[in-house]
């Protein structure tokens, strides 16, 4: 068995119940897996040990004290990601998501108990897919390595952080027109990172622009070469709203657009809504000659932040982009539905596109297509992947779907 890199702590109060548990994630192939039966040894775990990617938690039927152990180890900022044993009904289930969501913690799923390796098994590959990139367990025990603001510059620099691209595809026929931008950092030491082991570091060191740039033009050379080949491709590029009021931002850009010969309509930006709660009179500047140069704007990760719709009222959003928690249990969430029925509709009636992240099966699609969505983003389609891969993807998924 290949043992997974990731840290467990299961929280049971049952001895049987917790030695169960603890056992399934070992069947599963996690090798580091602690217990405790209550918060407070939970607490002192974390303090010996350190932090850890899931925590295991039980939800009783009645009482909180299982709601109180997930809120407060998410405020330790020691907790990546839960996994609850719960039979509670989705609407309590969603606000709970929310809650510890707001906390930094991401839900990966719900369990019965007892639980079961094979009930657990496809949220820890979902977690490594999402969360944890090869090797990053040793990058995390050597994080001293990558703190170093020279360190990142070095990186950017020497183009070893890199343009990896999701295409962003048509539910109905799967085709390809435009693909998203995303930052891998492939690290000569621990392999390639994803963005959560680095990007918080590179905001905190202002390095966002030389790091936007630096995608910018790999972005704009694949994009060329795809022209040459024959393919009409859209990108769309991450922005935080702080750089939109940076003054040197528009020149810089207009100066890559020109010297790649790439329209501004071939591209659209996205904006995180959490990132907009105050626009000052420069961001919606910015914004505002984005759009009269031709470019799309999308409110990235919408319906999950603050005044979504004042800020489509008043901002020139072209696409709205639909978190991808939306796009879960759509089976059996009535909610997430009816959320996704009325983006349709808002946007229809504000003329807008609307994407769906976070489309992982076939079923997810099917669900979505009778909703009336008509494009999504998720592994359904694709993974991200390197410039240097996604031609040879496009001619591969071109010649297979002229042979059906």
């Amino acid at each position: 068995m290949s043992f997974l890199p990731i840290r467990v702590l299961v929280v049971e109060e049952h001895p049987f119940k917790q030695l169960v548990a603890t056992q399934a994630f070992k069947e599963a192939g996690c090798d580091w897996v602690m217990a405790a039966a209550d918060l407070a040894a939970a607490l002192a775990l974390l303090d010996r040990a350190g932090p850890v990617d899931i925590v295991l938690c039980t939800l009783k039927k009645e009482g909180m004290q299982g709601l109180t152990v997930l809120e407060v180890l998410s405020r330790t900022l020691q907790v990546k990601s839960a996994i609850i044993c719960s039979g509670h009904t989705q609407d309590l289930h969603d606000a709970i998501e929310r809650m510890i969501g707001l906390l930094g913690v991401g839900v990966l799923g719900y369990v019965d108990v007892p639980v079961r390796a094979g009930a657990i098994a496809s949220m820890l590959t979902r977690y490594l897919e999402t969360t944890v990139a090869p090797a990053s367990q040793v990058a995390r025990e050597a994080g001293h390595v990558l703190a170093s603001k020279a360190c990142l510059e070095h990186a950017i620099a020497r183009s070893e952080v890199q343009a990896f691209l999701q295409p962003k595809f048509n539910l109905l026929t799967g085709e390809v027109g435009s693909l998203e931008v995303l930052a891998r950092w492939q690290h000569p030491q621990h392999g390639v990172l994803c963005p959560a082991d680095f990007l918080p570091l590179i905001s905190r060191f202002d390095l966002m622009d030389e790091l936007f740039f630096a995608l910018i033009e790999q972005a704009l050379t694949f994009l060329r070469e795809a022209q040459d080949q024959g393919y009409m491709l859209s990108l769309a590029f991450n922005l935080e709203a702080a750089q939109l009021a940076h003054e040197s931002l528009l020149p810089r850009l207009c100066e890559v657009l020109e010297r790649h010969a790439i329209p501004a309509s071939r591209l659209t930006f996205e904006i995180t809504e959490s990132g907009l709660l105050e626009v000052s009179p420069g961001v919606l500047e910015t914004l505002i000659r984005l759009r009269m140069m031709g470019a799309g704007l999308s409110i990235d990760d919408f319906g999950i932040g603050y005044s979504s719709l004042e800020r489509l009222c008043q901002l020139p959003f072209t696409e709205i982009k639909l978190d991808a928690s939306f796009a879960r249990d759509l089976d059996s969430s009535p909610r997430n539905r009816a959320v996704i029925s009325s983006t349709l509709a808002l946007a229809t009636a504000l003329d807008m596109m609307v994407v769906v992240e976070g489309v992982e099966h076939d079923s997810q699609r099917q669900q979505l297509l009778k909703l009336g969505c008509q494009q999504g983003q998720g592994y359904l389609c694709a993974r991200p992947m390197s410039t240097a891969s996604v031609l040879p993807w496009l001619a591969t998924k071109l010649a297979s779907h002229n042979t059906l």
